[in-house]
């Protein structure tokens, strides 16, 4: 049975001066038990709408949500402890320590210190545990809220972009942590619109456009769907090779320390060829594959959802 199920979700708000907007439309998707799940698209997309239905935060127009194998939101009590969840940003206290934070939300869940210093071990903040929130880096203040989302030791995991606003180094603590808990067996469920980044921490993904699922499986075989660019080459010389190139009818473009030349691997020996008569040797050549982003914006022009 899958952790999470969403059989024909809809999520419809009435406008002020009338009419609807449909925030999610029609949305099937099944998350299967363990790993690190992308839920991703662009803002708008409709993610944190689902995720509200999901948790029981609003109601659902239409359609059947379950979660754990419980109907929402009539099963969400005999469930809900086994969740932990943020979802937008994190509602903590900054005139309190990170511990402090974390005692309070543990006395309402009938958890006590040794789980908070669990958690803190866990989200790397134990030796910063008694400072101020207010003192906190944005990327250690989304840590916490992951703390705090941890107290209960739940199954899965429920992160409503966990990584958004943050600076690089903020990006890099939060994903590394996401993906050892999805090591240990947990379902983390992450939306996101930074595909890039969902792309290095994911084994599964959805992409969401417009309330609908455009595509879903694992990571490989959504990048597999998508249209390789060419072929990348890697030479001592970019700016020679680039030259040799174009003599030989071949456009490439320099990309830093790459060249990116819009043919397939089929023509590989071509490529080669044209260097090596110029006394050119490369030291790679490989297809450029496809990326998240690449994908999904295949995906959106495909089924006329973009712009």
């Amino acid at each position: 049975m899958p952790v999470i199920e969403l059989e024909g979700l809809r999520k419809e708000y009435r406008r002020l001066r009338g009419g609807r907007t449909v925030a999610v439309d029609g949305l099937d998707l099944a998350v299967p038990e363990g790993g690190v799940f992308g839920f991703l698209g662009p803002n708008g997309a409709g993610k944190t709408t689902t995720i509200r239905c999901l948790l029981g935060l609003v109601a659902a127009s239409g359609g059947r949500a379950r979660l754990l194998g419980a109907e929402v939101p009539r099963g969400l009590p005999g469930v809900i402890r086994r969740v932990g969840s943020i979802v937008e940003t994190p509602a903590l206290f900054p005139r309190f320590s990170g511990r402090r934070n974390l005692q309070l939300l543990g006395r309402l869940q009938g958890v006590g210190p040794k789980a908070v210093q669990v958690v803190l071990e866990r989200v790397s903040l134990a030796e910063r545990a008694d400072d101020l929130v207010k003192n906190y880096s944005l990327g250690m203040r989304q840590r916490l809220g992951i703390a705090a989302a941890l107290l209960k030791d739940p199954s899965v995991l429920i992160l409503d972009e966990p990584a958004n606003g943050l600076d690089p180094a903020g990006i890099v603590e939060v994903r590394e942590l996401l993906r050892g808990l999805g090591a240990e067996g947990r379902t983390v469920f992450v939306s996101s619109h930074i595909l890039s980044e969902v792309q290095q921490m994911a084994d599964r993904v959805a992409i969401l456009a417009r309330g609908r699922c455009v595509r879903a499986g694992a990571v490989a075989d959504v990048l597999a769907s998508g249209r390789a660019e060419g072929m990348l080459v890697r030479i001592d010389d970019p700016e020679a090779g680039r030259r040799a190139l174009a003599d030989a009818g071949i456009d490439a473009t320099l990309d830093r320390d790459l060249l990116r030349v819009p043919l397939g691997a089929p023509d590989a020996a071509r490529i080669t060829r044209a260097l090596a008569e110029r006394g050119l040797y490369l030291t790679e050549l490989r297809p450029e594959e496809a990326d998240l982003e690449t994908v999904f914006l295949e995906l959106t022009r495909d089924e006329g959802l973009a712009g």
